[in-house]
């Protein structure tokens, strides 16, 4: 005999609206305590770590996920495992086998080799580049001429004029047997990122994004960007600086906006390293080893005076490098120390030791656009400047067009440029790459950049920053809390 029974309805499996609030009330809370703790025990700047406990426990269920995605670090596990031995070989033997090399700061040398994963190696020549176009007619140019291989890494490839003569040049090298490797980053780049990859892998070159978010689960990365401008070319010539690949940066009549900045031409000993970055950079991407003559040609001749190291670092084990470089060359300079950032926002160790060096009778001086790309963080720099202003550090602000130039001299001897600005992105979150160079040539030179930018810019008092309505003073004061995460 069939026994009929009735279907029970759904709801009758669903647990009630009060319980369902209160195992999200119980997740939430477990969530906050571990990303509480994690951030407790693990973060190293105290108002970053106050911050995020802060907004973990007004938002109980987004805060730990936001704290997730973009407050913990997984980049330094995993960049160390997929470094492979070759490559932890070469940087070592480099750093042992490193030449002494007198130069005029020699603390400040000493500082380096003990910091830095990489020697100072001498015998380099080192060449700022006229701003604009001019830079991209010797890029292009080294390209045109290249025999063996080229390396790019730049954090915005644009499909715009000179985006274009890039791709042309790309191309033909490639059409010639040229091996070629071109990495861009996923966000800097995005949206033609995906665009540029596949017209670049139609013409046989071989092209990666670094860290393209593929997932949800590579979301937790997002936040961690490669920054730096790396070009190689048979493994002898490099550029470098703080130039990105589009119309903006050449100064094109094309270009929505004009934006000044610096690149450098390096030949020497030195450029191996800079190989080895872009390398470490590349197996980290895409699994893939460089090696071998092809770029690595052997040691380099001696190409000039200059005395360099490459100084890579990000969130991996070079972990803020530059910032602990920066911090010794401020307490080393005795005379001068010049400073050009686009973006100024040194945390409370760097403002104390700019501070520092203005009260023991150094010549500070710091140039900084008037007008920013991002408002927010001109509001939050201005709300600091009254600190370094305080302790007889001096600064301008540079007109028109925006000066994204990353140049630091101390005393016209040692100079660092590269791709680093001064605010936490930069020297906390961010890939980047400077060069450190003791050459007084060089140093001269940028001396004299720098303080062309001083002299068609208007000089800021403490007065001045004092006298801003407290409107304007309160504005700057909110974003300035915003700092560790801009």
């Amino acid at each position: 005999m069939l026994r009929v029974v009735a279907a029970l309805p759904m709801s009758e499996f669903l647990p009630d609206r009060e319980s369902l609030l209160l195992l999200l009330r119980i997740i939430g809370a477990i969530a906050a305590v571990a990303a509480s703790l994690h951030a407790i025990l693990y973060k190293r700047d105290v108002r970053a770590t106050i911050g995020w406990v802060g907004f973990i426990w007004i938002a109980p269920l987004a805060g730990p996920l936001l704290y997730l995605l973009f407050g913990v670090n997984r980049i330094r596990r995993r960049a160390g495992a997929l470094r492979g031995p070759a490559e932890k070989r070469r940087r070592f033997a480099r750093v042992k086998s490193g030449e002494a090399c007198p130069v005029e700061l020699p603390e400040l040398a000493r500082l380096g080799d003990r910091i830095c994963n990489t020697s100072l190696v001498p015998g380099n020549r080192i060449d700022a580049l006229p701003e604009g176009e001019p830079a991209f007619d010797a890029m292009l140019g080294a390209i045109a001429s290249s025999r063996h291989s080229i390396s790019i890494s730049t954090y915005i490839f644009e499909l715009d004029t000179m985006g274009r003569r890039f791709i042309d040049a790309l191309v033909e090298a490639a059409g010639r047997g040229i091996a070629i490797r071109v990495l861009v980053d996923a966000v800097g780049s995005r949206p033609p990122g995906r665009a540029l990859l596949k017209e670049l892998a139609s013409a046989g070159v071989v092209a990666a994004r670094f860290l393209a978010p593929r997932n949800p689960a590579s979301l937790i990365s997002v936040n961690l960007r490669n920054h730096r401008k790396i070009l190689i070319v048979d493994g002898r010539i490099g550029f470098t600086g703080g130039m990105n690949i589009s119309d903006d940066y050449a100064m094109l009549p094309t270009a929505r906006r004009l934006i000044r900045d610096v690149h450098f031409r390096i030949e020497g000993p030195v450029v191996p390293d800079l190989q080895s970055s872009f390398a470490g950079d590349w197996l980290f991407t895409t699994g893939e080893q460089l090696e071998g003559e092809l770029w690595f040609p052997g040691t380099l001749a001696r190409s000039g005076d200059a005395v360099a190291r490459v100084v890579a670092d990000g969130p991996d084990e070079s972990f803020e490098l530059n910032r602990w470089l920066i911090l010794g060359a401020l307490a080393t300079a005795r005379h001068s120390v010049r400073v050009a950032s686009p973006y100024f926002l040194p945390d409370s160790s760097l403002i104390t030791a700019l501070g520092v060096a203005a009260l023991r009778g150094v010549d500070v001086r710091i140039a900084i656009p008037e007008r920013l790309d991002h408002q927010f963080v001109k509001w939050a720099s201005n709300a600091q400047l009254w600190q370094v202003l305080e302790r007889g550090c001096r600064v301008w602000f540079t007109p028109p067009p925006f000066d994204h130039s990353k140049l630091l001299t101390v005393d016209g001897v040692w100079t660092l440029f590269g791709s680093t600005n001064w605010d936490a992105r930069s020297l906390r979150l961010n890939f980047e790459l400077n060069v450190e160079a003791h050459d007084r040539n060089l140093a001269g030179t940028i001396e004299s950049m720098i303080e062309q930018r001083i002299s068609s810019g208007r000089e800021i008092t403490l007065a001045e920053m004092d006298a801003r309505g407290f409107a304007v003073r309160l504005r700057d004061g909110l974003a300035r809390l915003l700092t560790p995460y801009l």
